[in-house]
C-alpha cells in the first residue's frame, strides 16, 4: 500500500506538497497543497482543468484529478519543507490515456506481460545562460574545444556541487559532473533505475537544475539547440532489459557479439525500424531538427546522429554499444518529455523483440566523415512536419502507445507546427523581399 502522506508530512517536517503532472509538451503542472489538506488530496486527487495544459481537452471537459504517487515522492533537499509528488491524471474516474505518465506505465505493463523489467538511465545536458537567455553566462568560456574544461567547470563549482549534493542526498547515486562539448554546457550523471523511476527523476532533475540556477542568478536551458554555432543539448538514454525479478540482465551474453544477447540485438532492430516515427517523441520541438541535422560545430562535431544506424563503442551513430550490459540511444534531445521518451524507446524495442528483428551488420565507420558511403541508411526527419507524418503513419506506435495518445499528440504537434509557420523570420525578409 502507498504510504500515508499525512503521516509522512508529520514525520519529515513537510509543510507543503507539489502535486504535479506532466503534459504532452513536457510542461510540469502543479498545485501547492498544504500538509493539512494532503490526506483528502491523496484520496481524491488535486483538480486541474485539462484544457489549460497541453492535453487534448476542451473547456467543456469536467475537472481532471491528479492522483499523487506517494511511493515516488521526492522531498526537496534545498527546501525540505516541500515535497514533490508525480501524479497520474484521471477524468471521470478513468485514467487519461494520453497522459504521458500513464502512457509510460501502460507500455511498462506490456513489458511486464512479456516477463521483462526495463531499466534505464539518462544523460541530461544543459546550458547556463544569462537571465535573459541571450548569451552564455560565463564570458571566459571560449575554448574551441571546451569539453571537460577544468577552469570553466570550477567557475561553476558552487552551482554544480549544490545540484550534485542534492542528488546524493536523494540517494540517486550521482557519480560525475563535467563541462560538455559546447561552451557553457554541462552534464551530470546519476545511476540507472527502473524506467518509471528514471522518468520521474529526469523530470525532477530539470526542475531542480532550473530552480538552483535561478538561485545563483543564472538561467539553465535544456533547449536542443540554443546556440547556432555550438553543440546542442542531447539526452542520451541507456537501456537494458531484465527478467521479471529485475535481477538478471537479459541483454548480457558472454558468447554474443560485443557481449550482447540476441534479445539485445532484437531490441536494437526495433529501435532502428521505428526510428523515423519515434523521432517526434525523442525530438519533439521545431528547434530539435537544428540539432540532429546541424552542420559541424566549432568543436568539430555535432555529436548528434542524422542517420538511422548503430555501431559499437562509436559516438557517431544513433545507437552505440558502450558495454556488454546495455545500449545507448543518442537520438533524443533536451526537450524530450521524460515519460514519453522512455515509453517510445521501450515500445520500439519490444516491437523488435516480439518479431525477432535482425538489425543487420553494425557499422564501425565514422558516420560524420564516411557516412556518405552508406547508401541504404535511412535519414532522420529533416524537420518536425516530416516527423509528424512518420509518426501518424506508424501502426506500431499506435498499437504500443495507444490510439488516444497518438491521435492527441499528433494533433497538438501539428498545431504547434502551424503556429511556427505563422512566424515570419528576418531570414525570409532578407532572402525573399526582392524576388
Amino acid at each position: 500500500m502507498a504510504q500515508d502522506l499525512a503521516k509522512v508530512a508529520k514525520a519529515k517536517g513537510i509543510k507543503y506538497f507539489l502535486i504535479s503532472f506532466t503534459d504532452l509538451f513536457g510542461v510540469v503542472r502543479s498545485k501547492l497543497v498544504p500538509a493539512q489538506a494532503i490526506g483528502d488530496m491523496q484520496k481524491e486527487g488535486a483538480g486541474f482543468a485539462g484544457f489549460a495544459a497541453y492535453l487534448d481537452m476542451t473547456p467543456a471537459d469536467a475537472d481532471m484529478f491528479g492522483m499523487p504517487d506517494a511511493d515516488h515522492m521526492i522531498q526537496l533537499p534545498w527546501k525540505p519543507e516541500v515535497a514533490w509528488l508525480p501524479s497520474d491524471v484521471y477524468l471521470g474516474g478513468k485514467a487519461v490515456e494520453h497522459g504521458p505518465r500513464t502512457v509510460l506505465k501502460q507500455v511498462l505493463a506490456k513489458a511486464k506481460d512479456r516477463k521483462f523489467t526495463i531499466k534505464s538511465g539518462v544523460e541530461c545536458e544543459y546550458f547556463l545562460l544569462t537571465p535573459d537567455g541571450q548569451s552564455l553566462a560565463d564570458p571566459h568560456d571560449t575554448l574551441a574545444k571546451p569539453c571537460y574544461d577544468q577552469q570553466a567547470l570550477m567557475r561553476r563549482y558552487d552551482l554544480i556541487t549544490e545540484i550534485c549534493d542534492n542528488m546524493l542526498a536523494l540517494g540517486w547515486g550521482a557519480y560525475q559532473n563535467d563541462h560538455e562539448d559546447a561552451n557553457g554546457q554541462f552534464e551530470m550523471n546519476w545511476h540507472y533505475s527502473d524506467a518509471l523511476t528514471t522518468a520521474d527523476r529526469h523530470s525532477f532533475f530539470k526542475f531542480m537544475v532550473k530552480t538552483l540556477a535561478e538561485k545563483h542568478g543564472l538561467r539553465a536551458t535544456f533547449m536542443p539547440k540554443p546556440m547556432a554555432h555550438l553543440t546542442g543539448n542531447g539526452c542520451h538514454a541507456h537501456i537494458s532489459v531484465w527478467d521479471r525479478t529485475g535481477k538478471k540482465n537479459l541483454m548480457k551474453d558472454s558468447n554474443g557479439e560485443l557481449g550482447l544477447s540476441k534479445l539485445a540485438y532484437n531490441f536494437i532492430a526495433g529501435l532502428l525500424k521505428n526510428a523515423e516515427a519515434m523521432t517526434l517523441i525523442t525530438n519533439p520541438v521545431v528547434n530539435s531538427y537544428k540539432r540532429i541535422n546541424a552542420p559541424r560545430t566549432t568543436s568539430g562535431a555535432t555529436w548528434a546522429p542524422n542517420t538511422v544506424t548503430y555501431g559499437g563503442n562509436n559516438r557517431s551513430h544513433m545507437i552505440r554499444i558502450p558495454d556488454e550490459d546495455r545500449i545507448e540511444v543518442r537520438l533524443a534531445d533536451g526537450a524530450a518529455n521524460p515519460y514519453l521518451l522512455q515509453a517510445g524507446l521501450v515500445a520500439a524495442g519490444l516491437h523488435g523483440i516480439d518479431n525477432k528483428f535482425d538489425p543487420g551488420k553494425r557499422l564501425d565507420i565514422d558516420m560524420y566523415e564516411e557516412g556518405y558511403k552508406i547508401k541504404n541508411a535511412p535519414r532522420l526527419p529533416l524537420n518536425m512536419l516530416d516527423a509528424i507524418r512518420y509518426f501518424e503513419k506508424s501502426k506500431v506506435l499506435s498499437e504500443m502507445l495507444g490510439q488516444e495518445f497518438c491521435g492527441a499528440y499528433a494533433k497538438l504537434k501539428f498545431a504547434e507546427w502551424n503556429d511556427y509557420m505563422h512566424h515570419f523570420s528576418e531570414w525570409e525578409r532578407q532572402n525573399a523581399l526582392d524576388v
